[in-house]
């Protein structure tokens, strides 16, 4: 199984995520359900859904780190971890999730 609770993955503002993907340093991927996504995301996610995530259908990140994100910063964690354990170079995710995102009041399209 996957170390949860004992991670490698680093907590990273909402701040540090908005401006890394503003500089194109990061590809953010929400791993939130559809349903959740329809409602509210934060632009420029790439949705891959935790309920059928896998590592190898990620997109080509083009040099950029590859950050997760969900609700509220556990399934990022999952995700991030599942992604290591297939072999990928991401270490990161939003801690917090969108609800952060939405706290320190950076913005969602629907």
């Amino acid at each position: 199984m996957f170390g949860f609770g004992t991670s490698d993955v680093r907590d990273l503002t909402p701040q540090e995520v908005e401006r890394g993907m503003q500089a194109g340093e990061i590809l953010l991927i929400d791993v939130r359900e559809p349903a959740e996504t329809a409602g509210e995301r934060i632009p420029g996610a790439i949705l891959a859904p935790l309920s059928s995530f896998e590592p190898g259908d990620l997109p080509d990140a083009g040099g950029r780190a590859l950050v997760f994100s969900c609700a509220s910063g556990i399934r990022s964690i999952k995700a991030a971890e599942i992604a290591q354990a297939a072999g990928l170079q991401c270490d990161a995710h939003l801690a917090g999730g969108i609800k952060a995102w939405k706290a320190a009041g950076l913005p969602t399209e629907s």
